[in-house]
C-alpha cells in the first residue's frame, strides 16, 4: 500500500514501488527539515567529514540517519551510502540494494540553492559489495528527490522516468506524469570554467568551440550555467536539454573526476538514458562502468545524446588537432 506516493506507473513492480515510496516519505520530512534551514542553525553546522574525506553538514549526517533506520523493516537488504565508510545491512530478510547520496549538494544550503537525494535500487548478491559494485546497466530504479520552490520526485522504474510533486498541504506525492524526451537541441551547457587551465585538450577545445559562438565550428551562441549541485543541474536537462560536464583534470585528487559512480553518476546515468540523453565517463557509457569500491569516482558527462556524443569526437582526434576553432573541418560544423 503507498502511503507517500499517490500512484505508480502500471506495470510497477511492487517491491520497487514499495521502497521508492518510503523513500519518497522521507524526502518529504527532509523538505520540511530542509526549509527550517533559517530557524535551525545546526542544519547548516559542519559535522566533519565523511568517510571520503568531503566536508559535511549536520543535515547530510541526520538525512543518512534516518533513511538507514527507516529501512531497517523494508526490502532493502544492503544500504551504500556517501556517509558510510562501507555497506551497511539494513534488513537481513530483504531482496534489495539501495544506493544513496542522502543529500546531494548540501553545501548550498546556506545559499538557498536547491539540493536533493540521489538513490539507485539493485538486486541484493550475496554480499553487500557485491550486490552495489556493479554496472550501473543493472540497476533496476533509479531516482532524485530535489529540494526547491517545487519539491520534486523524479523516478524510472525500469522504463520512462516520471515526474512526482509533492503537495504541501497533503505531504503526498502527486504523480503528473511521464517525462517527454530530452529535447537534442539546446544552447545550454554546464560546468565549472574556473578549472578551465586544468582540463584536458578534448574537453578545453569543446569548450573553446561553445564559447566562440556563431564565429566558430557550432555557428550559434551558449549559454553556460553552472549550479553546483548535481541533482539541480539533472533537474534542468531533463526540462530543457542540454549538456553537463565534469571532467577529470590535472589538479591532484582529480584526475579520475569527482562525482561519485555507485550513488551518484550511475543513478543520474540510468535516469538520462531512460529520457532519450546518453551518460558518459566523457567517452565511454558511464553505465557500463564496474566500480572498484564504494567511493569510486568517475568523470561524468551527460545530457542531450547528439551533444554528449559530440564530446566523445574531440577525443578522438590527435592531441596535435585538440583545439579550437576548427570552422574548416566537416566534423565540427554543427550548432550541437
Amino acid at each position: 500500500m503507498l502511503t507517500t506516493l499517490d500512484a505508480v506507473p502500471a506495470g510497477t513492480r511492487p517491491d520497487l514501488a514499495s521502497v521508492v515510496d518510503r523513500l519518497a516519505g522521507l524526502a518529504a520530512a527532509l523538505a520540511r527539515r530542509i526549509q527550517r534551514g533559517g530557524l535551525d542553525e545546526a542544519l547548516g553546522a559542519s559535522a566533519g567529514t565523511n568517510s571520503d574525506g568531503d566536508a559535511q553538514k549536520a543535515l547530510d549526517v541526520i538525512a543518512d540517519e534516518a533513511f538507514l533506520s527507516a529501512l531497517r523493516d523494508s526490502d532493502v537488504r544492503y544500504y551504500a551510502s556517501e556517509e558510510q565508510d562501507s555497506v551497511v545491512e539494513a534488513n537481513p530478510a530483504g531482496h534489495l540494494a539501495l544506493v544513496i547520496d542522502p543529500l546531494d549538494g548540501s553545501s548550498n544550503i546556506d545559499t538557498n540553492v536547491s539540493i536533493g537525494t540521489i538513490f539507485g535500487l539493485h538486486k541484493a548478491a550475496d554480499t553487500g559489495e557485491a550486490s552495489v559494485l556493479r554496472p550501473g546497466s543493472e540497476l533496476l530504479a533509479a531516482g532524485y528527490a530535489i529540494f526547491g520552490p517545487q519539491c520534486a520526485l523524479v523516478v524510472s522504474f525500469g522504463d520512462v522516468p516520471v515526474k512526482y510533486v509533492l503537495d504541501p498541504d497533503t505531504q503526498r506525492f502527486r504523480l503528473t506524469g511521464p517525462l517527454p524526451a530530452i529535447v537534442p537541441e539546446s544552447t545550454e551547457y554546464a560546468i565549472n570554467a574556473s578549472n578551465y587551465r586544468h582540463w584536458d585538450a578534448p574537453i578545453r577545445a569543446y569548450i573553446d568551440d561553445r564559447v566562440a559562438g556563431t564565429e566558430g565550428p557550432a555557428g550559434r551562441n551558449f549559454n553556460m550555467r553552472w549550479i553546483a549541485s548535481l541533482v539541480a543541474e539533472t533537474h534542468r536537462i531533463l526540462t530543457r536539454g542540454g549538456i553537463f560536464l565534469y571532467p577529470g583534470d590535472a589538479r591532484p585528487g582529480y584526475q579520475a573526476g569527482r562525482l561519485r559512480l555507485v550513488y551518484e553518476c550511475a543513478p543520474i546515468g540510468f535516469l538520462i538514458e531512460k529520457a532519450g540523453g546518453r551518460a558518459t565517463d566523457g567517452v565511454d557509457p558511464v553505465l557500463s562502468l564496474r566500480p572498484q569500491q564504494l567511493h569510486a569516482r568517475t568523470p561524468f558527462v551527460f545530457g542531450s545524446a547528439n551533444k554528449v556524443a559530440r564530446v566523445a569526437t574531440y577525443h578522438d582526434l590527435p592531441r596535435s588537432e585538440t583545439s579550437a576553432l576548427f570552422a574548416t573541418r566537416g566534423l565540427f560544423r554543427s550548432g550541437t
